[in-house]
């Protein structure tokens, strides 16, 4: 295809109309003798026109300069137009690319500590390294210097901000600020040049009480009488998480069918869990003081709130347990695996009852997609053996 076939002086005298330049570069001039550059290709099958500028702004070599450019662009099969809008997008850098991801986010996490939890990760890791950088130029080495320093002494922590970096990038791609090819990707990418998690560093569990010591631990929590200990007692009975207890309220409790209902909005597993009240949780929930205008069953000093998130830790710390303790590093959330070995050791229920009372995710997408019932008078009776366990009773 003949191309260059006007020259300055042409251009310059044109009258009203379309002139050919060769390899879809025209010069269009109008009724009243505006004269623009215009480029037609054909992309994808479908044929498309995109201005390059007016003239005399864009003089002749000007235009015939772009033409090319996006010549070669359409032959490498990428839409010049789409190319061009690209470039002209402000592209932001990895701080506020990574506020405007979790802004669009956060209504869909469970709880404002996972927000929290998102932030200080990023800021104490990330935003020191590329913090400042255009979210376009960030690269695999970037990324390796953020996780190196922390993959094999703070593996788990190193996991989430990869997922979370991950993530970010592949907003700022969604967005046209950057490519697909995402650096901080693990699959296929990372995980060629970084240790599998799970070989860098065992998995560490919440130390947990032996299920034998627990019985004596609830006779002291009940020597103590504060909110926190009534608070604790609960969780044990209950086999619950730290933050299910805390936050619940009042309007979830059934006293009469004894009954707890924790919406699926607080359950880990997103999912409503009812939870068996026999007497000895009722009755912890009898000696609790309520205070009007509260609706937590745990409140704490501030007006309308709980217990804090960190009461339950901070009252076994006082009775010498926790990290360093002399009584063993036992904290509140290993009470569920104290009741799940008791579950497995001592009493005679199958493996589900246990599984479903502590509100375990089911793995198995089969087994999840036919499984329907929660089990829950097989889990009244299997609760209420450990409620007689923990006091110490015989149980026939």
């Amino acid at each position: 295809m003949a191309i260059h076939k006007l020259s300055p002086a042409k251009v310059k005298n044109a009258g009203p109309g379309k002139y050919d330049d060769g390899g879809g570069l025209k010069l269009v001039v109008s009724n009243a003798g505006a004269k623009k550059w215009v480029l037609r290709f054909t992309i994808n099958g479908k044929r498309r026109e995109m201005g390059l500028g007016s003239y005399p702004d864009t003089k002749l070599g000007e235009a015939r300069n772009d033409a090319s450019d996006y010549r070669k662009l359409v032959t490498k099969g990428v839409d010049p137009i789409e190319a061009r809008r690209i470039e002209q997008v402000e592209i932001p850098t990895f701080t506020t690319c990574a506020a405007r991801y979790i802004k669009a986010h956060r209504r869909g996490w469970k709880n404002a500590k996972h927000a929290r939890q998102w932030v200080s990760t990023l800021k104490t890791y990330a935003r020191p390294k590329i913090g400042t950088k255009k979210v376009d130029a960030i690269t695999t080495e970037d990324i390796l210097k953020i996780l190196q320093p922390i993959w094999t002494t703070k593996t788990e922590t190193a996991k989430r901000l990869q997922g979370r970096i991950e993530n970010i990038l592949d907003f700022a791609a969604a967005h046209k600020y950057r490519s697909h090819l995402n650096p901080a990707r693990w699959r296929g990418h990372l995980d060629k040049l970084l240790a599998k998690p799970s070989r860098v560093k065992k998995a560490s569990h919440l130390p947990a009480m032996p299920y034998f010591d627990v019985p004596a631990f609830m006779m002291e929590l009940a020597k103590n009488g504060s909110n926190s200990a009534l608070a604790l007692q609960f969780l044990i009975l209950t086999a619950t998480r730290t933050s299910e207890v805390l936050q619940a309220k009042w309007d979830e409790i059934d006293l009469d069918k004894g009954v707890w209902i924790i919406p699926a909005e607080r359950m880990k597993t997103r999912r409503e869990h009812r939870v068996p009240l026999l007497d000895a949780a009722l009755s912890i929930l009898a000696a609790v003081h309520r205070i009007e205008g509260n609706p937590y069953l745990f409140p704490g000093s501030r007006h309308g709130r709980p217990l804090s998130n960190m009461a339950l830790l901070q009252l076994m710390r006082g009775m010498g347990y926790g990290v360093n303790g002399n009584r063993g590093g036992y904290v509140p959330h290993g009470f569920r695996s104290s009741f799940r070995d008791w579950s497995g050791e001592i009493s005679s229920f199958p493996r589900d009852v246990a599984e479903m009372a502590l509100a375990h995710a089911i793995k198995n997408k089969v087994e999840a997609a036919y499984r329907r019932g929660d089990l829950f008078e097989k889990r009244r009776e299997m609760m209420q053996e450990w409620a007689d366990y923990l006091e110490n009773l015989e149980v026939e």
